[in-house]
């Protein structure tokens, strides 16, 4: 195998005509010089320097290996420099991806912290529901994936092998009308809701209102469904049904006509980063993670 230390020897080498010449140049000794020289004609089967008198002549093959030298040693250069800065957090990128109310509420806050402490990090962000970011970070189409799974739920073997980083504990509230019948009450009994047509939301939040309401004795008629959290509230809004909406959803959701109230029985949904263990090592995926983090605990 070619090693650069071996490179920069044989071009120092064909550059001074001189093992003695060559070991000023490099700062070190003539027999150090002379071993590497050895140890790189080993390594690529041939000979690549014949000695005529005092001075070094290259072979054929040497003038070839001292042709490409220079391009070698260039980009193994910059590619240090390149590793540098990334280590450092001067460049670097990260491709997150998030549900769509985390995209509305924990997204922008961390990533204009980020973006001042660290000018040179360049993050995307695109949107896919839970499993299917959890997907796409597995497959290698995403560094970060901001996901979301219901107590009890059984999905835990989704995030199995995964670095967890818990951001928080999600509230579901209730949504009904302003002029509704319960719109007043403080708690609001998910069994009180039996008859009324529901709104639901993204398929991973369907079949928890189902599961809940079927625990409560009766199975919702959904009458619309949407992953549009802001048509949900106004499909609510507009007298056409219920529904149960995270509390991170209704952060920038203006519930225009429709009132929250607290449900029971209590449904919360743990929000949390995530991220593969080889990806956590890395300065900018790190610094992402703890910027979410920051912001998921402010709020």
């Amino acid at each position: 195998m070619i090693e650069a230390r071996h490179l920069r020897v044989l071009r120092a080498v064909a550059a001074t005509g001189s093992f003695s010449a060559a070991a000023r140049e490099l700062g070190c000794t003539q027999p150090a010089v002379s071993q590497q020289m050895k140890a790189l004609e080993s390594s690529v089967g041939t000979p690549l320097l014949i000695r005529t008198g005092r001075e070094m002549r290259l072979t054929q093959a040497g003038e070839a290996l001292v042709r490409h030298a220079s391009g070698i040693l260039a980009g193994l250069t910059a590619a240090e420099e390149e590793v540098a800065a990334i280590a450092g957090l001067r460049a670097g990128r990260v491709r997150l991806v998030s549900f769509p109310s985390g995209s509305s509420t924990l997204v922008p806050a961390a990533l204009a912290a980020l973006r001042a402490a660290h000018p040179g990090t360049r993050v995307s962000l695109v949107e896919a529901e839970p499993p299917r970011s959890v997907t796409m970070l597995r497959d290698g189409d995403c560094d970060v994936a901001l996901a979301f799974r219901y107590e009890g739920a059984a999905t835990a073997e989704e995030w199995d092998e995964l670095v967890v980083r818990p951001l928080l504990s999600d509230r579901l509230v209730g949504l009904v009308p302003d002029g509704h019948r319960l719109a007043g009450a403080g708690t609001v009994a998910i069994a009180d809701l039996a008859d009324e047509p529901w709104i639901a939301g993204c398929p991973r939040c369907r079949r928890q209102l189902v599961e809940v309401c079927e625990r409560s004795g009766f199975v919702p008629r959904i009458d619309f469904a949407t992953d549009d959290y802001p048509a949900v509230v106004g499909l609510v809004g507009a007298g056409l049904g219920v529904a149960v909406l995270p509390e991170l959803a209704l952060e920038a959701v203006r519930p225009k006509g429709a009132r929250t109230v607290a449900v029971e029985p209590s449904v919360r949904r743990e929000i949390v980063a995530l991220t593969l263990p080889d990806l956590a090592q890395v300065p900018a995926v790190s610094a992402t993670l703890d910027q979410l983090t920051l912001v998921a605990a402010r709020g």
